[in-house]
């Protein structure tokens, strides 16, 4: 089914076209698709109505598809919708056409409410002749009583379906057309000026900051204690790679505590 075909009318067609054509969407009258040069799947429109043009004479009907268009419908749907007559009559396509001919017989005021049941299931018999009446009414050429084909009395058409059947099927379309698209409305969420966090004083100028001058400090202890050692005559190499290492160090976290600084007066700027 089309995506675009809504789900309770999408119910309706596949219960249509299981009764008008079983075999699917390259049927047309009388099973005799065979006999032709191609699936009309595969053929544009313009290519089928023409050759629907010699389908009466053949097979006694020009019914086509999943949906058995007549050839006079194709032709009026190609002009109410500006159909291109390259346009291929795929499955995709009938289904979409299936679906206007069903608003055509008022599938929309049914599903809102503002027709009933037996007046949309008449409509629904006008359009396709193996659906019955679902109550007595005059039909195209004959009083009719309930169950009966629109069309009964043409020596052609009855219909293949009780009008149990087809009551049950539109209670559960109306159920599925009623039902609307759940809509998730997110949360309203305000959103607060940013905290900018300030850990060790990262917004103090680092040389207000107790973290630069406690990394200063352990530099320069650490030059004095390898001064001391070298002078007691411990291993001074030892020593001296170490407290470069810590002087290092020491050098590095001041620097980036200088970057830090920075970034965050920056940052606070930016936010005002």
């Amino acid at each position: 089914m089309d995506r675009t075909v809504p789900a309770g009318a999408a119910l309706l067609l596949d219960f249509i076209g299981g009764i008008e054509a079983p075999r699917g969407y390259d049927v047309i009258y009388g099973n005799n698709q065979d006999k032709l040069p191609k699936p009309i799947t595969q053929m544009t429109i313009g290519e089928l109505v023409d050759a629907q043009a010699s389908f009466t004479k053949r097979f006694k009907s020009s019914a086509s598809g999943r949906y058995q268009f007549m050839r006079a419908t194709l032709q009026d749907l190609s002009r109410e919708l500006g159909l291109r007559g390259t346009q291929v009559f795929d499955a995709n396509l009938q289904d979409r056409l299936g679906f206007h001919l069903l608003r055509r017989r008022g599938y929309d005021d049914y599903v809102s409410g503002k027709i009933t049941r037996t007046e949309f299931g008449k409509r629904l018999a006008q359009e396709w002749a193996s659906l019955p009446v679902l109550a007595a009414t005059r039909g195209a050429h004959r009083e009719l009583k309930r169950g009966q084909s629109y069309y009964a009395g043409d020596a052609l058409n009855k219909s293949l379906v009780t009008p149990a059947k087809v009551e049950a099927v539109l209670n559960k379309v109306k159920t599925a057309g009623a039902v609307q698209p759940v809509v998730v409305v997110p949360d309203i969420v305000t959103v607060e000026k940013p905290v900018v966090a300030d850990p060790g004083e990262l917004g103090t100028k680092p040389s207000k900051s107790k973290t630069v001058w406690t990394w200063a400090g352990a530099g320069v202890m650490s030059a004095i204690s390898g001064a001391g050692s070298f002078l007691g005559g411990l291993d001074w190499r030892v020593q001296l790679l170490f407290s470069a290492a810590i002087i290092g160090f020491a050098i590095y976290g001041i620097k980036r505590r200088a970057d830090l600084f920075k970034a965050v007066k920056d940052l606070q700027a930016e936010i005002g």
